[in-house]
């Protein structure tokens, strides 16, 4: 026994002693330094010295100098994880299957599913007719067109209704930016048209001939027109007519079809108000008819069934909205009736239509509800969900005259099932079960728990937990706390397979359901922005302390994480309460508030004036300056932090998060590391290969691991 003790402590001094020479050489890498170039920034009388200012430009050399400087500062600092960086991937990708596939779905006539290959980043879009023996046609096989681009991106797949050609858009600089292509499915042939800085996304009018589409403007990067293809058989360019132009800078511009097929709708909507246009899906010649006029503050979404248009809306002070229905042609808001009252404790989301049922997507309590409802008020009933914590939420439902609902279920240790329910037996079918590889996993060895904090104001907090249930709850567990709280975005529960890579090591994941989400409901997000803003980040603080406090954790082992808006969180918290956390991961982190809210040419500036505020009024402008991430850095000790941006971004510019690290390096005091990397080929999601964008969580993962003394 003497002698294993003696073998255990020698094995301990070498890895000490290891740590502590891979520790001094790391602080012998001198990291790179900004230049400091001063820009006076005058506002409402307040000035504002910003000294790295000159990184916003993006063609000038000294900029990509310093991007690839920070790239090899970040390469030579986690020289040491490159090993367990790659096993950590591997050890992730071993839990996918490979060759795996997507339940078909039934679509005018037609099965559609998608596939992947063993060893190939990206799926292949395949279908076949509902009739026996038939063969399955390859519509789109992305590794073969994501060939020679180190980014690919296809979106909004758009088939004709005589099922003979497709719409779609290609992105390949990963800036949002989709070129839209028609390809004929009979013979394969990709025509020659191509319509550039487009949404891509479209819509076929009934005649297989026209097509509506949005095109973005070029500066902002804002949908604002909707444009009319008539398609001439050969794929030649033509002067497409302009059907609607959003001159409003803070609105937004999207078509679609209704489920009836009818109707083409064309929306326009900003962070507080929608409005409605519709023609005749038979006669795309038409004159948009208004649906409701714009109302400041009248959210309101539509769907079409037989003589009636249904109505999702906050009309009438209906904070969590409610469901309303109106005749086809008398849609203005006085002639809407109600279906469903509002009610102060449901948040009413969405709405599936189908011939004989009508399906309510809810939110109460925090947790996912799915109601059905005969149209002959013969049945209602909620479909019933057997955990603390869940997701669900209804899947690709396009058949109309069908009694078959489709919705997807997981929670934050069982995976993702896609289930068939029948509306009128109650009977469910699982058509997929993911698969979880490697065969280590096992989701009796996990559980997960909802706690609530309470916030500075005595608001409960809703976190969402998930360990191995071996877990001695002794406080020096590891813990990653995530969190985002912007634009109403609500982070379920949801399982993953790469977040088994920290729970095995021994970590508790858990997610923050801060204000700025909609996880309880409407007024939940309008306490998390505006003027209410500060309210996102002092509720995670308050989650922290809360973990700490009940034992889950120490502030030794406490890490933060978030990305975007999500980014702007880390930013603001590691200001407010840089001594909670040990480690900080922030991705494409919104972090420059200011002065991109002041700039009106950077795209979504505008569009967002209803989240934020508009800085150009005094009020916001003191209110954002008072949290705003890169303004607020302080001559204090900061967590070890990572940093990640891609040179393409279009939601958040590369130089905000550019710009924080330099004068984070420049005035931080400590020796925590500060990292930063640029994926010089990318945006705003990251990679756009399932492989690839692994590699980034493996990258994020293993930096946390590593400052945890975990490389194994």
């Amino acid at each position: 026994m003497r002698y294993f003790t003696s073998i255990l402590i020698l094995c301990l001094i070498f890895v000490s002693s290891c740590k502590k020479k891979q520790q001094e050489a790391m602080e012998n890498i001198t990291p790179p330094v900004a230049d400091i170039k001063e820009k006076i920034l005058e506002k409402h009388g307040d000035i504002r010295v910003d000294q790295y200012f000159w990184l916003n430009e993006r063609e000038n050399p000294e900029v990509v100098d310093y991007l690839e400087r920070e790239n090899d500062y970040y390469n030579k600092m986690t020289a040491h994880t490159d090993d367990f960086k790659d096993s950590l991937f591997k050890e992730m990708k071993s839990r996918i299957k490979e060759d795996d596939s997507s339940v078909p779905y039934k679509y005018n006539g037609y099965w559609y599913y998608t596939k992947y290959e063993t060893g190939k980043d990206y799926p292949i879009y395949l279908r076949k007719k509902d009739e026996p023996g038939a063969q399955q046609q390859v519509i789109f096989d992305c590794n073969a067109m994501a060939e020679g681009h180190a980014y690919f991106n296809l979106n909004g797949i758009n088939i004709s209704p005589d099922n003979k050609l497709a719409v779609f858009g290609v992105d390949t600089v990963s800036r949002r930016e989709y070129v839209l292509q028609v390809k004929n499915l009979e013979t394969n042939e990709i025509y020659p048209l191509r319509i550039e800085n487009t949404t891509g996304t479209s819509t076929w009018a009934n005649d297989n001939k026209t097509f509506f589409y949005i095109r973005k403007d070029k500066q902002t990067l804002r949908s604002d027109k909707v444009f009319k293809h008539k398609f001439d058989g050969k794929g030649i360019a033509t002067q497409d007519e302009l059907v609607y132009h959003e001159k409003d800078e803070t609105f937004r511009a999207f078509v679609y079809k209704t489920k009836s097929q009818k109707y083409i709708v064309f929306g326009s909507g900003s962070t507080l108000t929608t409005e409605f246009s519709f023609i005749d899906a038979e006669h795309p010649e038409q004159e948009p008819r208004i649906f409701q006029p714009r109302i400041r503050g009248l959210e309101y979404s539509i769907s079409h069934y037989e003589d009636t248009f249904y109505i999702l809306t906050n009309a009438d002070g209906a904070t969590n909205f409610k469901l309303m229905k109106t005749p086809v042609d008398n849609t203005s808001k006085e002639h809407w009736g109600e279906v469903i009252a509002h009610r102060p404790e449901v948040l009413l989301e969405d709405i599936d239509i189908f011939k004989n049922y009508l399906v309510v997507s809810e939110r109460s309590n925090g947790l996912n509800e799915i109601m059905i409802r005969r149209w002959d008020n013969t049945d209602s009933y909620y479909i019933p969900f057997d955990n603390e914590t869940y997701t669900v939420f209804t899947s690709t439902n396009l058949e109309f005259d069908t009694d078959t609902l489709r919705f997807v279920y997981n929670s934050l240790t069982t995976p993702a099932s896609t289930i068939d329910f029948n509306m009128n037996t109650k009977e469910r079918e699982v058509k997929k079960e993911q698969e979880v590889l490697g065969g280590s996993f096992d989701k009796d060895n996990y559980a997960s728990e909802r706690v609530w904090a309470q916030a500075n104001d005595g608001t409960k907090i809703p976190i969402s937990l998930i360990y191995r249930k071996d877990m001695k709850k002794d406080g020096q567990n590891p813990l990653l706390l995530y969190g985002y709280g912007s634009y109403g975005a609500t982070i379920d529960p949801y399982f993953s397979t790469v977040r088994i890579s920290l729970l095995d090591r021994g970590f508790i994941y858990a997610i923050a359901h801060i204000r700025g989400g909609e996880y309880l409901g409407r007024q939940w997000y309008e306490d998390g922005k505006l003027l209410k803003k500060k309210n996102t980040f002092t509720d995670f603080i308050n989650c922290t302390e809360f973990l700490i406090k009940k034992g889950y954790t120490t502030r030794e082992h406490m890490y933060a994480m978030g990305g975007s808006a999500g980014g702007l969180l880390m930013g603001a918290v590691v200001n407010m309460a840089p001594e909670l956390y040990n480690g900080v991961i922030a991705a494409v982190p919104f972090v420059d508030v200011l002065t991109t809210m002041l700039d009106e040419s950077i795209p979504l500036t505008t569009g967002e004036y209803d989240e934020w505020g508009n800085p150009n009024k005094k009020e916001y402008y003191n209110y954002m300056k008072s949290y705003s991430p890169y303004d607020n850095v302080q001559a204090q000790e900061y967590p070890n932090l990572l940093v990640t941006t891609g040179f393409h971004d279009s939601q958040v510019q590369y130089w905000e998060p550019a710009k924080w690290v330099a004068k984070l390096r420049n005035v931080k005091k400590g020796k925590q590391i500060l990292l930063f990397q640029t994926n010089m080929e990318t945006g705003h999601g990251g990679a756009s290969g399932r492989f690839e964008a692994l590699k980034e969580v493996a990258q994020e993962y293993a930096f946390i691991l590593d400052l945890e003394g975990i490389n194994q």
